[in-house]
């Protein structure tokens, strides 16, 4: 697996990804689709991003994608983090692979601590986080979807 920043070249692939993760559902808390120019702006080129890195499969197809950015809800030594992985032929691992190169990144531009606030339902998202050393730090109750149903938002954090 090769991991390196995100380019303009990549956003047909990392964003067909995230949208089949949105499309599936349960898993992001995103519920609309992006369109190219939307996903480019939000992890290539936003004015609060840190560092975007894709995993790349053996066939130099986009595989997951790991974004850092800055959230003004956050303190300001803390910065957010989302991760997305394939959902069909899944590579193991990119998580993993991803999270020292992203945490290189927080402490490079000054930040203490990471937040990743996930869905409550995404169990897979949890338990990622958990195994990466994130501990529970506060929970948005009941936030509705789309649709209205209720959900809470566990916000995790890691100290780098």
């Amino acid at each position: 697996m090769q991991l390196r920043p995100i380019t303009h070249a990549d956003v047909p692939q990392a964003c067909a990804l995230l949208n089949q993760i949105i499309d599936i559902g349960g898993t992001t808390a995103f519920e609309v689709p992006f369109d190219q120019a939307g996903f480019a702006a939000a992890y290539v080129d936003g004015a609060d991003l840190i560092c975007c890195n894709v995993a790349l499969d053996q066939n130099g197809a986009v595989a997951g994608f790991q974004w850092l950015g800055r959230n003004p809800r956050l303190p300001a030594d803390c910065a957010d983090i989302a991760s997305f992985a394939r959902r069909s032929n899944p590579v193991k691992g990119i998580g993993r692979a991803m999270f020292p190169v992203t945490c290189d990144a927080a402490r490079a531009a000054g930040f203490a601590q990471i937040n990743a606030t996930i869905r409550a339902d995404n169990t897979p998202g949890l338990g990622y986080y958990s195994a990466m050393g994130f501990v529970d730090h506060h929970v948005a109750r009941a936030v509705p979807l789309n649709d209205g149903t209720p959900v809470d938002r566990i916000s995790k954090r890691f100290v780098l």
